[in-house]
Formats: C-alpha cells, sequence, structure tokens
C-alpha cells in the first residue's frame, strides 16, 4: 500500500519570520508520520526552508517552474535552479496560474515534462470551474487536462503526482463532499491506467479546501491518496492534524 502524500502550497505567504516559526512547529509536533511530506514555498524562501527542513521528513516543494530550460526569459525559474535548492515537487497548472496567468494544457504539459527531466517530480493540478460543474462537464474537463499531460510525457506519466483541485472550492470554503471528490478521482485513475502499466503507483491527492476538519473523510476514500493544501498549511496544528489523519 503506497503512503499518502501531504503536500502543503503556501502560495505567495510567508515571510523570513513566519517560515522560521512555522516549520520549527510543525517539525516540533510532528513525531512518527506515516506519510510523505511536502511544503511547496514561494522561490525567494526555497534556501531558507531548505536550511530549516535538511536531515528532515519533510520535503521541499516549488509552486512553479519554468517552461523553458534556459535562456533570456526575465523572472522565470529554470528545473536546474530549482533542483539545485534541493526541490522534491513542483506544483504545476494550479488553477490560479491557469487563470490569471493565462497557462494552457499544453504550456502545464510542458512544465511537467521540464521538471521531470530535471528529476522533480511534477505535481500536476486540474480541476473544474463552478460553471463547468453545473454544466456538468467535470469529467470532461479534468480529463481534457490530464490527456494533454499524458499525450507529452508518454511512459513518464507514471512519475509524475496528480491534485484534483475543483475551482470552485478553493478558498471559498466550499468542499466537495467525500463521494464527489472520489467520484472525480475514479475517472482519473481509469484514465491514467489507460495511459500507464504503473498507474496504480501515481498519487491522485485532493486540493479542494481540504482541512483539520474534513481531511479524515476525505483521506479515507480509496482513490485519494493524500492532499494538496492551502491555508491549512500555513497554521502547524491544523497541518499536524492533517498529517495525523493520513495513515
Amino acid at each position: 500500500m503506497k503512503k499518502k502524500l501531504i503536500a502543503g502550497n503556501w502560495k505567495m505567504n510567508g515571510s523570513l519570520a513566519a517560515n522560521d516559526k512555522l516549520l520549527k512547529d510543525i517539525l516540533a509536533g510532528l513525531g512518527q508520520a506515516a506519510c510523505q511530506m511536502a511544503v511547496g514555498v514561494p522561490a525567494v524562501y526555497l534556501s531558507q526552508c531548505q536550511a530549516l527542513l535538511a536531515g528532515t521528513a519533510i520535503d521541499l516543494a516549488a509552486q512553479d517552474i519554468s517552461a523553458h530550460e534556459v535562456g533570456a526569459y526575465t523572472g522565470e525559474i529554470s528545473g536546474a535552479m530549482l533542483k539545485e535548492f534541493g526541490v522534491r515537487y513542483v506544483i504545476v497548472g494550479h488553477s490560479e496560474r491557469r487563470q490569471y496567468h493565462g497557462e494552457t494544457d499544453e504550456v502545464v504539459a510542458l512544465k511537467a515534462q521540464r521538471a521531470l527531466g530535471c528529476g522533480i517530480t511534477p505535481i500536476v493540478c486540474v480541476g473544474e470551474t463552478l460553471a463547468e460543474r453545473e454544466a456538468g462537464k467535470t469529467d470532461e474537463v479534468v480529463k481534457r487536462q490530464l490527456a494533454a499531460v499524458i499525450h507529452t510525457n508518454g511512459h513518464c506519466i507514471s512519475e509524475v503526482v496528480v491534485a484534483y483541485e475543483p475551482v470552485w472550492a478553493i478558498g471559498t470554503g466550499k468542499t466537495a463532499t467525500p463521494e464527489m471528490a472520489q467520484q472525480v478521482h475514479a475517472v482519473l485513475r481509469a484514465q491514467l491506467k489507460a495511459a500507464s502499466d504503473h498507474a496504480d503507483r501515481i498519487k491522485l491527492l485532493y486540493g479542494g479546501s481540504m482541512n483539520a476538519a474534513n481531511a479524515a473523510s476525505l483521506l479515507a476514500q480509496p482513490d485519494i491518496d493524500g492532499g494538496l493544501i492551502g491555508g491549512a498549511a500555513l497554521k502547524a496544528q491544523d497541518f499536524l492534524t492533517i498529517i495525523a489523519a493520513a495513515h
């Protein structure tokens, strides 16, 4: 049975002082966790967090990666650069990147490819908006988003992590019921099985406002292999509660 993965996404939050306190509080309360763990921090704090997490059970994640390997791309950060800071995971295709930065399915697929080429595991985000869900297009949307990544990465798809994040449930206080989340995860699992002989090793995370109160019921679902945690990842006790639920 594969271990679950609990990955925090700090988004554009943090400071040198706040990061130091948060990670020290998490590490102090961690004990013997039964799951894999990571924190996705803003790029400017990778060096600080690399030092704070050195020798611990928590891996470092970045929140984005360039679709380019090197060159005149001001403000971009390449996979090779991330690798130098010990980054194990990188979030690609988060709904906020798709919405606010115009990232297409093809760009997300290329970013996943760049990560894999540098030995970094991409956490590929897929998910539908409220309008798409109400129009009955949830399966169509998430399958289209994942298909682009499968098409670009071929057999390497078995090396990615997939995160389902219903856009309507991010930061809104709304959450898909465990049954609703499981239904979409089952669709994604079937799609991955059709694409890879090693689909069972691929972790499927739920990323729609998982918190300390609902984590246990979501993580109990058969195709939910962990969580991509937003706001709750910024509170040490909440993050520890979710980790404890991921046994």
